[in-house]
């Protein structure tokens, strides 16, 4: 059976569960959330994890960045009972000029740390198809996971030849199929610099070429019989999840 997640950004806590709101008002069949952790807001994500858990019935998978855990520091949510999944991503450098202290930590680390001092959780690594050489991402995924992910969570992805190439190179793998809305040029731009992203020649970066890209993704993955999830940045939330609705009920 598959299963929607749908990222929401923990900007503040009347955000956070407005947006929670929206999705249970929505996608009612929708059970799955997960937070990113994003060093602009002060709001950690398993801190708004656990803010959600308490008040609905949605299970969610916090983020948590690899470089931010001390070597022997506790690990991030392995102490709230409340949690069940956490979904460990590399972590984006600091700004330049920040006084953030990193640490050089692997995701297959910090995994194996959280099978190892946390083994009721769940952990779900990250696959990313665009930032290097399909081989080396694949040996990257063996790593996490030998290193007891249950699962991974992918980068968005805009091209369903690709899409489908990848959930062959994953088709013993619980995954998560990622699915976000990149509108106009400039946010093109950004993917392409910051993630590396090829787009298709014919990519309609308007809302309702990326509505229709969305359903279209998310028919193949319906029919694999696997899972996605939908990072709905820069669209009004109900607008865009209510434009796929019924293709998630189906």
């Amino acid at each position: 059976m598959t299963r929607v997640s749908v990222e929401l950004v923990p900007r503040t806590p009347e955000s956070l569960m407005a947006d929670v709101q929206t999705v249970r008002d929505i996608l009612p069949q929708v059970s799955i959330l997960n937070v990113p952790d994003l060093i602009r807001f002060d709001l950690r994500s398993h801190d708004a994890a656990s803010l959600i858990v308490k008040q609905t019935p949605f299970e969610v998978i916090a983020h948590v960045r690899a470089t931010d855990i001390a070597p022997d520091a506790p690990l991030p949510g392995a102490d709230r009972p409340e949690l069940t999944s956490i979904l460990v991503v590399a972590g984006d450098p600091p700004p330049a000029g920040s006084d953030r202290v990193v640490y050089p930590n692997t995701s297959a680390q910090i995994i194996e740390r959280y099978r190892r001092e946390a083994p009721h959780l769940k952990v779900y690594a990250v696959f990313d198809p665009y930032r290097r050489a399909p081989y080396h991402e694949l040996e990257e995924i063996a790593r996490k996971r030998d290193a007891g992910a249950c699962g991974f969570f992918t980068q968005p992805l805009f091209d369903i030849p690709m899409l489908e190439c990848c959930m062959d190179w994953l088709r013993d793998d619980t995954v998560f199929w990622g699915i976000s809305p990149v509108l106009g040029e400039k946010s093109r731009r950004y993917w392409e610099r910051m993630n590396h992203v090829i787009f298709p020649r014919d990519y309609d970066g308007t809302l309702e070429g990326n509505i229709a890209f969305a359903r279209r993704m998310l028919g193949v993955v319906k029919q694999k019989n696997d899972n996605a999830y939908l990072m709905p940045l820069k669209v009004d939330l109900a607008s865009y999840l209510g434009a796929l609705g019924d293709i998630i009920t189906e």
